[in-house]
């Protein structure tokens, strides 16, 4: 792990994020790029009225002073820091800019179990998170340590979820975290015997890895939900770390072939990393 991506909005959660990925970059000795996206627009840059100009030009130095005050913190000393400053708040450039960088993870805050309905829906991070190629990385209250040692991995063992399995694979040893899969089972139309589930499972294993070494270290979980389902097996094993793949197309509302709600995301006091499909 070499460059790890934070957006910032000056918000507490934000703030939370480039805490987690400041612990994160000492551990890895990664770069952190510090991404604010000011929300003026390119009418308003270029406009022909020179008032207009200079009122513009001020806000926007005015901004980039508050993000710099923003990344002076007791943290970050000895790690290495890259300000970017994007004029427009357009969510798809965040993905432009790791491209652009080669950047092996986006880490953001969230407001996350807050009681509130679909915190997330429609939210900043919901749509990082639809436009991302790399990891992202949710966190939901300030980090204490960010010492993964157990990180569950909800997988439905599709055919498409081969790719997200090998990045989630790789990204737990980057972590030094041990993996743990889980399929849930569901009753109603949806319920598969134990013999369907592994067969399902060695095909997945057979593509994924060139054998059905890990088998045994597949656990399967029945509940009423995907969501209920993943939350309480990480309860149970003591997860530091929930890891799932998701449809970037549909958002974090549509875990696994759109069944799961945003429930995980807003839900689990836990971080939440997602790989999209």
């Amino acid at each position: 792990m070499k460059k790890i991506i934070v957006p910032v909005d000056f918000s507490e959660h934000s703030e939370y994020a480039l805490e987690a990925a400041s612990m994160l970059a000492k551990k890895n000795n990664a770069e952190i790029l510090a991404l604010h996206m000011l929300e003026i627009s390119n009418a308003v840059l270029t406009k022909a009225d020179n008032m207009k100009q200079m009122e513009s030009l001020f806000f926007l130095r005015l901004a980039e002073q508050k993000f710099e005050d923003f990344l002076n913190k007791e943290y970050l000393k000895g790690v290495a820091v890259t300000p970017i400053v994007k004029h427009f708040k357009v969510f798809s450039e965040v993905n432009e800019v790791a491209k652009e960088h080669h950047a092996d993870l986006i880490v953001m805050g969230s407001q996350g179990a807050s009681g509130l309905k679909e915190v997330l829906v429609g939210s900043n991070t919901e749509k990082v998170v639809r436009h991302s190629d790399i990891p992202v990385l949710i966190i939901k209250h300030n980090p204490i340590l960010m010492d993964f040692e157990n990180m569950v991995f909800a997988c439905d063992f599709s055919e498409e979820a081969i790719e997200q399995y090998v990045k989630a694979k790789e990204m737990a040893v980057k972590l030094g975290a041990k993996m743990h899969l889980v399929y849930v089972n569901l009753p109603g139309s949806k319920f598969k015997s134990s013999a369907e589930i592994e067969k399902q499972v060695a095909a997945f294993l057979r593509k994924a890895d060139g054998g059905i070494e890990k088998m045994n270290e597949v656990n399967y979980v029945n509940d009423y939900s995907i969501e209920k389902g993943i939350l309480n097996f990480s309860n149970v094993i003591g997860a530091d770390l929930i890891a799932v793949a998701t449809h970037g197309r549909k958002g974090i509302a549509h875990f696994f072939e759109g069944s799961i709600s945003e429930d995980i995301a807003n839900h689990s006091t836990l971080p939440v990393m997602t790989f999209k499909i």
